[in-house]
């Protein structure tokens, strides 16, 4: 998977395109990534000792990985993610910029 836990993505299709937003969680075995504010969904909570009221709660959905783009952080577009080897290290780099994104 070419994104993270804490990366900034915009999203390209979908009933979210063109928002943004940090990556909460990614499930590496279905090819979903969880991401903050996007593709909202209202679920229903049974009472708990956590949430004494039950209700109707708003939470994230996964949505496919190949929805997003990840951000570039050092000119703020998004970038198709290369992949190389340097130094024995596996690395992430932008298509756009050419320069390593961490």
């Amino acid at each position: 998977m070419f994104v993270k836990t804490g990366d900034k993505v915009r999203v390209i299709a979908g009933k979210d395109k063109g928002k943004e937003g940090t990556i909460k969680k990614t499930i590496s075995s279905k090819n979903r990534v969880v991401v903050e504010g996007i593709n909202m969904i209202k679920k229903h909570v049974k009472a708990s000792q956590v949430n004494p009221q039950g209700g109707i709660v708003d939470t994230e959905a996964p949505i496919d990985v190949s929805n997003v783009m990840l951000i570039d952080p050092s000119n703020n577009e998004p970038t198709r993610v290369g992949f190389k080897v340097e130094d024995g290290k596996k690395i992430r780099f932008s298509k756009k910029t050419q320069k390593a994104i961490d």
